[in-house]
């Protein structure tokens, strides 16, 4: 009964505590095997299925047909059976680590190893194949933060939560499925445990986690979600401590520059240390919670609390332990001695970090400044001129009486209140029509504009354009058209024309090979470099990859994303180098990139540390 009475946090402290250098090293192990063997092979699976299938690349315009493709269906399912078992196993050590922690017994790391990997055997029965399930999906999906190190949080794309967050009836279909996904994840919130510590099958596995969890699934939902914000908290007040002693050392040891760098060093390296060591069991730190729970309800409810029986392997622990200490102690000799060489020399001015990065990263405003204004109208465009945007994107499209009118949308409810397309209506027709009262009254009477009059305001005001054609299949020369109108007006170095449908950029060259095509893609997996009739590419952020930012380069091309519009996400692009960001918030994506420009964050922080 003791145990049901000690706190909550004392007993997640304590599980984590009492194997803690097992849970270090198990995690430490794996994220290596992870990085290292594990993504990569399962990458090697899904390029070797690309190959078979003869795919060098996947577009939103083709992906459908490689997925549907019998070989593609037997191969992806072997790397989703791999990827499950990987993550499964790293489950499965951390509730083995914890059940050791919890019934006060030591377990090293290859002990660790061989009981999760003959408990995880169990996946391989068809009647488990639902845990897949929950293992690469609904946790996940949810993002609460006790997903695997193999998959990370899957991140719907920003355009799609934008458009989403736009439709009420989306949104709230969005908010609803949410909240079930959130009340099964509970109800099988403990079920790994049972399969795990228990032996369970899957299907007994689930009605005994919803038995356990029945009458606490929003207490311990919430529990989980304040322990980790706790644990964040104290995360972040660290490193700020780590920061105030530092600009304390400064001051105290100013004319001393060799102590202060000593001193200075080894702060940076014991936050180093402990960052790193927090960030490697912080999947651990999740399932410490949940395993809590676990016991805890168990005793509530009068259920037998099953510990794991093993044969101990004590062969060869303390020869590897002790060489494992030796490899620290040096790591960590060396790492000061370079730090107080390198910081010495940054405090007495002899390495200078005022980098000044070579990138012409730009700025591209997304239908025009249309947070503040009606998109693509041009108040939208005269905002994105006054907020510094380099780039305006626009969408266009071709009116009954062949007139190339600026609209993203091919119907006119939305913007208009009119229930018609734009292919079946004259320009005459759409010119009467108010196409800003329905994002402010204030813009009652703006009208649609057509392609002739941005590029006239373009040209007069500097600006370049990013020309998106939007295609319904019922156009006549809708291509030609654009081309000749770029043409009248002297523009092609001053724009690109883009599009999501392939066939268009085609005839775009057809028609002038001097003017710049950009293939606009949701999806972009493997070499997008081969595509011939693209001079660039427009990628969704969320499908941007660091290896194919520099293959693209690498081909002698750039790559766009869209639609950027967090700092994390413009930050991230940033970091990836990408040519230009496409985006609705031009003063945010202007600002960061001129922070990272003149490396305004370190010569801050310089800053502090030398006044």
């Amino acid at each position: 009964m003791a145990e049901k009475k000690e706190k909550y946090l004392n007993t997640v402290f304590n599980i984590i505590k009492y194997n803690l250098r097992t849970l270090i090293g198990f995690e430490f192990l794996y994220k290596i095997a992870v990085a290292l063997i594990f993504l990569p092979l399962a990458v090697l699976g899904f390029n070797l299925t690309m190959k078979i299938t003869g795919y060098s690349y996947l577009t939103l315009e083709n992906i459908f047909k490689f997925i549907l493709n019998p070989i593609t269906l037997i191969l992806l399912l072997l790397i989703i059976v791999f990827l499950t078992v990987v993550t499964l196993f790293d489950i499965a050590a951390l509730i083995v680590i914890f059940d050791e922690s919890y019934h006060k017994k030591k377990i090293t790391v290859m002990d660790t190893i061989k009981i999760a990997f003959s408990r995880c055997k169990k996946l391989f029965k068809p009647r488990n194949i639902g845990v897949a399930f929950l293992v690469l999906f609904l946790i996940p999906f949810l993002n609460t933060g006790i997903q695997s190190g193999v998959i990370s949080s899957i991140k719907i794309p920003e355009f799609i939560m934008d458009y989403i967050s736009a439709n009420p009836l989306y949104s709230s279909l969005y908010l609803v499925a949410c909240l079930l996904l959130l009340f099964l994840l509970l109800n099988w919130l403990y079920s790994i445990h049972y399969m795990i510590i228990e032996n369970d099958d899957f299907k007994e596995a689930r009605a005994k986690s919803k038995n356990l969890i029945e009458k606490s699934r929003l207490k311990d939902g919430f529990k989980i979600l304040l322990t980790q914000l706790l644990v964040a908290a104290i995360y972040v007040l660290f490193i700020v401590l780590g920061v105030l002693i530092i600009f304390g050392i400064t001051k105290i040891f100013a004319h001393f520059k060799i102590v202060q760098s000593i001193l200075i060093t080894l702060i940076w390296l014991f936050i180093l240390i402990s960052l790193v060591a927090f960030s490697i069991i912080s999947n651990g730190i999740s399932y410490a919670i949940i395993s809590t729970l676990f016991y805890r309800h168990k005793l509530e409810k009068g259920e037998k609390i099953v510990a794991i029986e093993y044969k101990k392997n004590e062969k060869g622990q303390r020869r590897s332990s002790k060489a494992l200490k030796y490899a620290v102690c040096i790591i960590i000799c060396l790492s000061v001695l370079g730090g107080t060489i390198f910081t010495y020399q940054v405090i007495t001015g002899r390495a200078n970090l005022n980098i000044e990065f070579t990138r012409q990263m730009e700025i591209t405003a997304h239908r025009g400044a249309s947070v503040k204004n009606p998109e693509n109208t041009m108040a939208a465009f005269r905002g994105a001129k006054e907020l510094g945007a380099d780039w305006i994107e626009l969408d266009v499209q071709q009116t009954k009486d062949k007139q190339i009118v600026v609209s993203h949308d091919t119907n006119l409810s939305r913007t208009a209140g009119v229930n018609k397309d734009i292919i079946d209506l004259t320009y005459d027709e759409i010119s009467k029509l108010d196409v800003g009262s329905f994002f402010d009254k204030e813009f009652e009477g703006e009208r649609m504009p057509l392609l002739s009059e941005v590029l006239k305001f373009a040209k007069d005001n500097n600006m370049r354009l990013n020309i998106e054609l939007k295609p319904v299949g019922k156009e006549v020369d809708f291509e030609k058209q654009v081309v000749d109108l770029i043409n009248e007006y002297n523009f092609k170095d001053r724009c690109v024309v883009t599009s999501q449908v392939y066939s268009v950029l085609e005839n775009i060259k057809k028609y002038d090979k001097d003017i710049k095509t950009v293939y606009v893609m949701s999806i972009a997996i493997g070499d997008i470099t081969e595509i011939e009739h693209a001079d660039a590419f427009s990628v969704e952020a969320t499908n941007v990859t660091t290896s194919q930012v520099d293959r693209v380069h690498n081909a002698g091309k750039e790559l766009y994303a869209w639609t950027v519009n967090t700092e994390e996400s413009i930050n991230h692009m940033i970091d990836m180098n990408v040519d230009n960001i496409i985006t609705d918030n031009i003063e945010l994506g202007k600002e960061l990139i001129m922070k990272s420009k003149n490396s305004n964050l370190i010569n801050e922080a310089l800053k502090v540390l030398m006044e």
